[in-house]
């Protein structure tokens, strides 16, 4: 019984693991967009409730946006390449000959020649399945994608919400318990080691240096709410 949780458990984290790219980027774009609205209204000096009412309505809409974004790009992938591999059976079929010497030229190119060429071609066309996955990938260079639309858009709007809530996690605090401390700084920290941890998990994303991952995107979260900031605070002497 322990050894069966254990492999379910694995599983689980492997599934997860799994939608990690689409958590991470959702979490960068909660973030950032968020703590730009937050830095925006602070700099037009607007009321903490405004702040919060704003904060709110960016991370629900936006999120659900980007969410529904990412699952119908994911669903509109995975039917271009159904409709692309419907096709190539049909060729199968159809036009046997034409897309054996198409296997024949892209082995050719590969380095095959003479018999072992004719082997290798006899072998890919004596089963239909293994045929057209090799056309897919190697004649139209589409690989098909086994990851859930759904679960995409799913793990894109978690992540969205909860990374982005936390430029709203302390102004929602003082909204209910008055505090005597600077609320934007303590926000600008705390979203700071969100964009940090985001950054670390992005560079086993993209397998690149951990360091320099983090420093993007501080970069790029910092540098959204500074132009947010003195928009807000240019756009506030205007209207006075």
């Amino acid at each position: 019984m322990k050894e069966d949780k254990l492999h379910q458990e694995i599983a689980i984290a492997g599934g997860l693991q799994n939608y990690l790219r689409e958590f991470v980027y959702g979490g960068i774009d909660g973030a950032v967009t968020t703590f730009a609205v937050v830095a925006g209204a602070v700099g037009a000096n607007l009321d903490p409730a405004i702040i919060i009412i704003l904060g709110f309505a960016n991370l629900l809409a936006d999120g659900f946006s980007m969410s529904v974004g990412a699952y119908l790009s994911s669903k509109s992938d995975q039917e271009n390449y159904d409709k692309h591999k419907a096709v190539e059976y049909w060729e199968v079929d159809n036009l046997p000959e034409k897309e054996r010497h198409e296997i024949e030229e892209i082995y050719r190119e590969k380095g095959f020649e003479g018999e072992l060429l004719q082997q290798v071609v006899n072998v890919i066309t004596a089963d239909k399945d293994r045929w057209v996955n090799e056309m897919m990938k190697d004649e139209l260079n589409m690989m098909e994608e086994t990851k859930s639309p759904f679960k995409i858009g799913l793990a894109t709007l978690i992540s969205f919400i909860v990374i982005g809530f936390i430029p709203l996690m302390i102004y929602v605090y003082d909204f209910f318990q008055e505090t005597t401390f600077n609320v934007f700084l303590w926000t600008s920290i705390f979203t700071g080691i969100a964009f940090a941890v985001v950054g670390w998990l992005k560079s086993f994303v993209n397998q690149t240096n951990i360091f320099k991952s983090i420093g993007e995107t501080l970069a790029l979260g910092f540098l959204a709410a500074l132009v947010a900031y003195f928009v807000g605070d240019f756009l506030e002497t205007l209207i006075r």
